[in-house]
């Protein structure tokens, strides 16, 4: 049987004002295209489809059409909730839709939602486990006291009584590690700080592959059958050497799993670039490259620019953050003085270091001038 693993959809998503609606239509097209080529049983979808928990009606629509054109191709959908979707109102219509072979866990029922499929191979069983933390779990196991995520996690599948003779998927979205290593994270999750969240690999030994949701680059953890397929854009800058891509897992009989990544082609890629400002906008940077790329340009002069963004969007449009580096922004580790140091300086002194821990640079003699003729007028000493 054929499946195709995706996560972190994040419809509806904004980022620094910047509407990703143009570009999530064209990669669900695209994953459309792809199980056309594919021709997959089902389509995993692990938790976060949505960017936040009211999502605005635009994404309905989006996600509404993608999941029609799914139904209409005859391919099971299984969808879990994430901590950024509504469990409820992931769940409407879960019993009609159901009927259609889109399958959707929203809400926690206190233990996983079971589909059970079958191939030439035997059974096939798709466990759906929505985004769970101890408190939710507890709420429907009172008699058990449970203060992590871990714990809550082990608890649930321990119950559900997994036959391990037979072949077993699990979808959930949640912080999985390694024997504490945990996996290649970027700025646009939204993680317990600490790390209070995580769930060790080992938890999920009784199935036979795991597709998870919560982190936005793909990789496996631990096993090569348990894995992160990463989000279909990027959606931050810390994304920007991510290759995107949608997971296609083949398992044939017991123990036999093939795993392979089909890339993906966003409409603009997301990419830094970092030089002098003449040099960012002269061809040859930019010859030959996607210039409605999403941008974050850093420039290198030294000398202050008069409107450097306005310039940059004339050659990139779709420039989203713009930072200068240079010896005036960087660290200036000898930037504290102690109380005594302040009592014996001149305020001539002062200022003039002041000076050099803002710009890292001196004062030039043009200026000490000024400064020495403003602090002559206000009556300082200069020595």
């Amino acid at each position: 049987m054929k499946l195709l693993h995706i996560s972190d959809l994040h419809i509806g998503k904004k980022f620094r004002e910047t509407d990703f609606t143009p570009d999530q239509i064209h990669i669900l097209n695209e994953i459309v295209e792809i199980a056309d080529t594919e021709k997959p049983e089902g389509i995993i979808i692990a938790g976060d489809v949505y960017d936040r928990s009211v999502p605005p009606a635009g994404a309905v629509n989006i996600f509404d059409d993608f999941l029609t054109k799914l139904e209409m191709r005859g391919i099971n959908v299984f969808i879990i909730s994430g901590n950024h979707d509504s469990p409820e109102r992931l769940n409407y219509g879960k019993e009609i839709l159901g009927k259609n072979r889109i399958y959707i866990a929203g809400t926690f029922k206190g233990e996983p939602d079971k589909v059970v499929l079958e191939d030439e191979y035997g059974i096939l069983n798709m466990y759906l486990l929505p985004y769970i933390k101890p408190s939710l779990v507890s709420n429907f196991h009172s008699d058990v006291f449970i203060d992590t995520y871990e714990g809550a996690a082990r608890f649930v599948i321990d119950r559900a009584n997994i036959d391990t003779s037979e072949r077993n998927i699990l979808t959930a979205h949640q912080f999985v590690t390694n024997a504490g290593a945990e996996p290649e994270k970027s700025d646009s999750e939204v993680l317990t700080i600490g790390g209070l969240d995580n769930i060790d690999v080992s938890v999920f030994e009784p199935f036979d592959y795991v597709a998870l949701g919560h982190i936005h680059g793909p990789q496996k953890v631990g096993r090569d059958t348990v894995r992160y397929c990463g989000t279909p854009l990027k959606y931050s800058f810390s994304e920007c050497n991510h290759k995107k891509s949608v997971t296609c897992i083949e398992i044939k009989e017991k123990g036999n799993i093939t795993i392979s990544q089909i890339p993906l082609h966003p409409i603009r890629d997301m990419r830094v670039i970092k030089d002098k400002l003449d040099n960012l906008l002269h061809d040859s940077k930019y010859t030959g490259k996607n210039c409605e790329d999403y941008i974050y340009a850093i420039i290198t002069d030294e000398e202050d620019i008069y409107d450097p963004i306005g310039k940059l969007r004339t050659v990139y449009p779709n420039i989203l953050l713009l930072e200068v580096e240079n010896t005036k922004t960087g660290i200036n580790e000898n930037s504290k003085s102690s109380a005594s140091d302040v009592e014996n300086k001149s305020p001539m002194d002062l200022f003039e270091e002041f000076y050099k821990n803002q710009n890292n640079v001196d004062l030039t003699d043009s200026q000490k001038m000024i400064i020495y003729e403003i602090l002559e007028e206000l009556g300082g000493e200069m020595d």
